[in-house]
């Protein structure tokens, strides 16, 4: 394992809370809770800090939409099996259909043979027709005309 992350881990593991994002505080922090006289090394180790607490934190965001998508995937399926079991239950089974469809009713079939049909007799009714025609330069003028 490489130096700057042995000593990244060490801190870590003993004060991982106090870590954030930014490298600036990180810097400070580091600074506070060890001793390291080198400004390179400790740059290195505040850089790989704000790098690997960066990286926890894009996984853990990773995970959480993951997590989201897979629980909304689950209310649509289970909101799709329940519209379908409404369905299945709100149409009457094919046997029931046929029973009604396949017994007319008797006194049905009685009535209409009792009765004779009426007769119709109608008058045609008075048409109107409309004829338009048109003059040069007068205008329209329509006539109607019943027949």
């Amino acid at each position: 394992m490489d130096r700057i992350k042995r000593l990244s881990y060490e801190v870590l593991d003993a004060h991982k809370s106090k870590f954030g994002e930014d490298f600036a505080d990180n810097k400070k922090t580091l600074d506070q809770i060890s001793i390291i006289r080198s400004k390179g090394l400790k740059n290195e180790v505040a850089g790989y800090i704000t790098k690997f607490i960066k990286k926890e934190i894009r996984e853990e965001k990773a995970k959480q939409s993951q997590v989201s998508v897979t629980e909304a995937k689950e209310i649509i399926e289970e909101v799709q099996q329940s519209e379908a079991q409404q369905e299945t239950v709100s149409e009457p089974a094919p046997e029931a259909q046929q029973e009604t469809v396949s017994e007319p009713a008797p006194e049905a079939q009685q009535e209409t043979v009792s009765e004779p049909a009426p007769e119709i007799t109608e008058e045609a009714p008075a048409q109107t027709v409309v004829e338009s025609t048109t003059t040069t330069g007068t205008g329209e003028s329509s006539e109607e005309k019943t027949e």
